[in-house]
């Protein structure tokens, strides 16, 4: 969860350490644009090597870089990584490299935003990329191990940040981590919640008492993985069931986002209710360890503005437009708790639900690359996944997360940050 502490970083090492634990995997072909507030790191950027390096193609790569930077507005500065493989044997990296960085400099210079360091990383190497001291940067560069065991680094992971795989391999899929097969007991849950719970996707008791279950798995689940999905076939199930009926899906990633009232009321608006013809609950909330009329919204979940009259719109809140500033821990605790409901190359509905609402959340840190992975295996586990198609087709024509567009709301990862 995000926290008011900040990380010093004092070397080069420490700000490239703390790049790959910021997009949650280590960048390949890549530009890595970071912006400065005075002395606080901003926002990150991440995107890959512009294929064509004639000059007017490079100068439209750098006016496209310096339109998603500008989006923090109060960033006086930028920090480059370009991350390649190219031009390490033969010494011509900094060369090769030079032509895109003049355009980034040179464009990012026109609105306030001076180049303030590039740095050149390699699968062994790394160097500044503007230093020609051999005492600071010897050929072919510092090893690459300085940064992967910088003490920034070392404490990001103390602190329980991990790097996982490059998006670029098996699709991007490095959240659904549980190998192997489901659980039987699991499937055997979800096909008993199938039955108690089909055709009441319109009732809002079930859709209070669905939120309320998930409300209480979010709060419980903690830095590390949580404990009560590990033991709880019935739990696993029944979450799982939930992401198959699409309102009550959507219902969950905006209760996250922006609170439970957001959640509910947001439901009523699109018409979603019915009178309840039957009496009671299908199931028993308190099978998963809580009163269902204890569970209360969190302060954390009501926006920036407080209060239980601040709501929001489904599309508002999708989009990262409300509230000001999201519930980061309780999208991390969703993120979390996705990841263990499914298995690597699992198929069907609830594998695409899990990797569409991880994929979205990715998104809304401005992780492009995983973001895209996600929603790419979301469509190979079930084709025509309408949510997935539709996040493709926004993050297609260009859009950022409008939490990830402003400094005061972007996701920090798990601590802040200063230079």
């Amino acid at each position: 969860m995000t926290t008011n502490r900040t990380l010093s970083i004092h070397q080069p090492e420490d700000i490239l350490g703390y790049i790959p634990h910021m997009l949650g995997y280590w960048p390949e072909d890549s530009l890595v644009a970071i912006t400065m507030q005075g002395n606080v790191l901003g926002a990150t950027l991440r995107v890959d090597l512009p294929s064509d390096r004639s000059r007017r193609a490079l100068a439209g790569f750098a006016d496209l870089i310096r339109s998603y930077l500008i989006a923090d507005e109060d960033a006086n500065g930028v920090v480059l990584a370009v991350y390649t493989d190219a031009g390490w044997a033969d010494g011509r990296v900094v060369g090769m490299s030079a032509p895109m960085l003049d355009a980034l400099q040179l464009s990012l210079q026109e609105v306030g935003l001076p180049v303030r360091d590039a740095f050149l990383i390699g699968p062994e190497y790394w160097r500044g990329a503007y230093c020609s001291d051999e005492s600071c940067c010897p050929a072919p560069g510092l090893p690459v191990e300085r940064i992967k065991n910088s003490r920034l680094s070392a404490e990001l992971v103390f602190r329980g940040s991990a790097i996982g795989p490059s998006p670029r391999s098996g699709l991007g899929n490095p959240l659904l981590a549980r190998q192997g097969a489901l659980d039987p007991l699991v499937l055997a849950a979800e096909s008993r919640y199938a039955e108690l719970l089909r055709g009441r996707w319109r009732s809002e008791a079930c859709l209070d008492a669905v939120l309320a279950v998930w409300m209480h798995v979010m709060q419980g689940c903690s830095q590390s993985q949580p404990a009560q999905l590990a033991a709880d076939a019935g739990l696993v199930g029944f979450l799982r069931y939930t992401l198959t009926v699409t309102s009550w899906r959507d219902a969950v990633v905006v209760m996250a986002g922006a609170g439970i009232e957001s959640a509910k009321l947001g439901a009523g608006a699109f018409g979603l209710f019915v009178e309840d013809d039957e009496d009671g609950l299908p199931f028993d909330p308190g099978d998963f360890g809580l009163p269902f009329a204890g569970v209360t919204p969190p302060a954390e979940t009501l926006g920036d503005s407080g209060g239980m009259g601040n709501v929001f719109g489904y599309g508002e809140v999708l989009l990262g437009m409300k509230p000001d500033k999201p519930s980061w821990g309780h999208l991390d605790a969703l993120a979390r708790i996705l990841s263990r409901l499914c298995v690597v190359d699992e198929k069907g509905e609830v594998a695409a639900a899990a990797l569409t609402l991880q994929g979205w959340i990715s998104w809304c840190k401005g992780s492009g690359s995983i973001a895209h992975g996600c929603l790419s295996r979301a469509q190979l586990a079930f084709p025509g996944y309408r949510l997935a198609e539709l996040l493709m087709e926004v993050m297609g024509q260009g859009a950022i997360c409008g939490w990830a567009r402003r400094s005061g709301s972007a996701w920090r990862g798990s601590e802040g940050a200063n230079a």
